[in-house]
């Protein structure tokens, strides 16, 4: 589920770890805030552990002596591990998306024209906090 504004952009982060029942729990702002940082943090430390699992599942596979419960149990972890990439994954590519999909802001023409012919004109008087008495 994504939160969406008018246009469709998300403007809520999926965190990456659920609520009570495994419900997603998001959080909005600016993506500087306390929860922000920590979700950043949490993240990191997700993509950490799956790169370390893909390692060991790596040396385990290549292992002839490996026993069915061995694998069932890496199986288990890879799949809680891909569960935690994918949410990455959609809470990045829905803020990525939302960064898109926000107007950039336009100059104005009558003061841009207005600034170009200031310039090539005399040099203006500074304010009063700018002169010295």
């Amino acid at each position: 589920m994504r939160v969406t504004d008018v246009r469709g952009a998300s403007v809520a982060r999926l965190l990456p770890w659920t609520g009570t029942g495994g419900k997603p729990c998001y959080v909005v702002g600016d993506g500087t805030g306390y929860v922000s940082r920590k979700a950043d943090e949490v993240e990191e430390i997700q993509l950490d552990m799956a790169y370390e699992l893909l390692g060991h599942a790596d040396g385990l596979l290549t292992e002839p002596s490996v026993t069915a419960p061995e694998i069932h149990f890496l199986a288990r972890r890879l799949t809680e591990s891909l569960e935690q990439v994918q949410r990455i994954a959609e809470s990045r590519g829905s803020r990525l998306e939302a960064e898109l999909a926000r107007p950039e802001p336009e100059p104005h023409p009558a003061s841009a024209s207005a600034s170009a012919s200031a310039s090539a004109s005399e040099p203006q008087p500074q304010s009063n906090s700018e002169t010295s008495p």
